[in-house]
């Protein structure tokens, strides 16, 4: 199962997230749950750094399907709006195959 758990502050404003793990709903290379978070998540990782240049700290490793990213300052209009994006992706993945293969979580930080 894939965990992404989306950090917000006390005030509604993202934080970061972290993904963890692999979904499992096929063997690998044929996992389109685990392809489709991991097109929703890294687009939207580059799209915040090429297209928005907005100041992250990213961490990840490819072998256990982690990915850590968090913002040192409060991100702009653009990446709110490409962070929206991103849980609307994920929300919808959820909806369709299920909480056994992705787990979408919030926490306030």
């Amino acid at each position: 199962m894939t965990t992404i758990t989306i950090y917000k502050s006390d005030n509604n404003l993202y934080k970061g997230f972290t993904c963890k793990g692999h979904a499992g709903f096929a063997n690998s290379g044929k996992d389109i749950v685990c392809a489709s978070v991991s097109v929703l998540v890294i687009n939207t990782l580059n799209s915040m750094d090429e297209l928005v240049h907005e100041e992250m700290d990213v961490k990840s490793d490819e072998n256990t399907g982690y990915i850590e990213c968090r913002f040192p300052k409060e991100i702009s209009e653009q990446s709110k709006l490409l962070m929206d994006s991103m849980i609307l992706g994920l929300t919808d993945i959820v909806n369709l195959y299920g909480k056994k293969y992705l787990k979408l979580r919030f926490e306030e930080v």
